[in-house]
């Protein structure tokens, strides 16, 4: 028969294992397999044997723990914060209804509306004698905007079909679909109603598409100052549409600082132990190469990542460059989350919590296969109830609420209001909305959330056999478990082991006799 590529001097029905290959490498090379056999395996170990191995400190988990501690201190105050400013733009917000819109009660802006055209000549009338008594009807401190020495005026807009006769009673109209806009300025200057600042305005009722009222209004967060931090300037855009410490802040930046160069030194460090694994990939098969890719390191490095930017945009919100508290919130939320959930690899090293994770980490690719077949048949159901229920339901209006409902409705949430709330103006649409209920209920919640479960039982059950028989199930583990060198035996101190993959290219070289076998291993080691 034909030999293998690789391993020209085999001549067997199957072709040589990697673990097969190495043993038989021993007996030409058994210094340089036992340095690399060494080197995989101190890959492996957890910090404390590597520790009692080479005795190298654990910077990584030393750093890690102190990046969740100071970390979680930043993401904590920050949220303090951002929840001050949240908080002050919201009650500012319900301050401006009470100001300017007539007859404004709580809670009532869903039906809040105006039915007459008296009464929207009355609301605008009320909006700009707000508008020009501001100073004695606030208990705020809000201020007119000024451009200069001007102050920057109101702007009454309203947009209208250019020209257009409508005659509803015959049902015909005949309208020129290009929209006009006109645009009117008031200064704050006291006036008492529209006819008297503006007495030649007039509303296109049978031609409006809308009415617009824009100002801007500034005012000075006080709250902030008590607690050592110099306060914050707002500019609020009010809009009314009618619809057819000094020190403190130095601490807090330093304190960022130091999280940064946290972050830096940790990437920087896992970085390292990424470029480590790529390097020992070389000289293993592929169906082994994803041993050494350790996702958790590549965590640390998003959260790292993440940090970082958002510890950069938190500077420059406290010293007021910026105001992207969003963005900066999102950045440092997510970080946190990352870090936290890094730490599940250090309990890892505990052998009743290691079962855990690493059965999600097997069970992961057939899970990730399982969402994608039961993705199909959710979107399937998110656009039919959209388009067949969503002019009767509320919770159908949009592809994103029919997302959120029957997401509910698979955790066991709002069933019944779900079910109720759907009116009875279609027989057939009620109907179909039962049966397109029951089924979705019956499918999701029996069937693929129950293998979904069992993808995971299962999974939890083939690696604790695998931990209780103790055998190794794949060839790299096949061999490592030749080496049977304890980390405190004093073998990964000598510098041979730093040392192995160049005398595998030396020797390349100089024994030039070596036969075909040892020199395609010497060179896959090289390379």
């Amino acid at each position: 028969m034909e030999s293998s590529d690789l391993y020209d001097v085999y001549e067997t029905d199957t072709p040589p294992s990697w673990a097969d290959h190495h043993q038989h490498q021993c007996a030409e090379e058994p210094d340089n397999v036992e340095c690399l056999r060494r080197k995989i395996k101190y890959f492996f170990m957890n910090p404390c044997e590597k520790y009692h191995a080479r005795g190298r400190k654990p910077w990584k988990l030393i750093l890690q723990i102190i990046k969740i501690a100071i970390i979680t201190i930043q993401l904590v105050s920050f949220g303090l914060s951002n929840q001050m400013v949240v908080t002050f733009k919201e009650e500012n917000l319900m301050t401006f209804k009470h100001l300017f819109l007539k007859d404004y009660v709580d809670g009532g802006m869903d039906t809040y509306a105006v039915y007459r055209q008296q009464d929207v000549y009355g609301h605008i009338d009320y909006i700009i004698e707000q508008y020009g008594h501001l100073h004695n009807i606030t208990v705020g401190n809000h201020e007119y905007e000024k451009n200069g020495a001007v102050y920057t005026p109101l702007s009454l807009c309203q947009e209208y079909y250019r020209n257009g006769t409508i005659f509803p009673g015959n049902e015909t109209f005949e309208i020129d679909a290009q929209v006009q806009t006109d645009c009117l300025k008031v200064y704050p200057m006291y006036h008492q109603s529209l006819r008297e600042v503006l007495p030649h305005f007039e509303l296109y009722f049978k031609r409006m598409l809308s009415v617009t009222v824009t100002f801007v209004l500034k005012a000075i967060n006080l709250q902030t100052v008590r607690h050592r931090e110099l306060p914050d300037c707002y500019d609020f855009t009010v809009i009314v549409r009618h619809l057819t410490p000094a020190r403190s802040i130095y601490l807090t930046v330093l304190f960022d600082c130091l999280i940064i160069i946290t972050c830096v030194t940790s990437f920087t460090l896992c970085t390292r132990s990424v470029i480590n694994g790529i390097q020992l990939q070389l000289v293993v098969p592929m169906s082994d190469k994803l041993e050494f890719v350790n996702g958790w390191y590549i965590l640390i490095i998003v959260s790292d990542t993440l940090t970082i930017i958002g510890s950069v945009l938190k500077i420059e919100i406290q010293t007021k460059v910026l105001t992207s508290y969003d963005i900066c919130s999102i950045l440092l939320g997510t970080g946190t989350m990352f870090v936290w959930i890094g730490v599940i690899r250090y309990m890892g090293y505990f052998r009743k919590y290691n079962i855990l994770i690493l059965t999600l980490r097997a069970a992961f690719p057939n899970v990730i296969r399982f969402i994608c077949c039961a993705g199909i048949i959710y979107l399937s159901y998110c656009f039919c109830g959209w388009i067949v229920l969503g002019p009767y339901h509320e919770k159908f209006r949009t592809l994103n609420t029919v997302s959120e409902c029957l997401f509910s409705l698979i955790n066991g949430d709002d069933m019944f209001p779900t079910f109720k709330n759907m009116r009875h103006k279609s027989s057939l649409v009620w109907t179909f909305s039962r049966v397109y209920l029951y089924t979705f209920v019956s499918l999701f919640i029996y069937m693929i959330l129950s293998l979904f479960i069992t993808i995971i039982t299962d999974t939890y059950d083939t690696i604790k056999q695998q931990q209780q028989s103790g055998a190794p199930t794949s060839e790299l583990q096949k061999f490592l478990s030749v080496c049977k060198d304890l980390p405190n035996s004093g073998v990964y101190r000598l510098n041979t082991t730093n040392s192995c993959f160049f005398n595998c290219c030396i020797n390349r070289y100089e024994q030039t006799s070596t036969p075909v076998f040892v020199l395609r291993t010497l060179r896959d080691q090289c390379h």
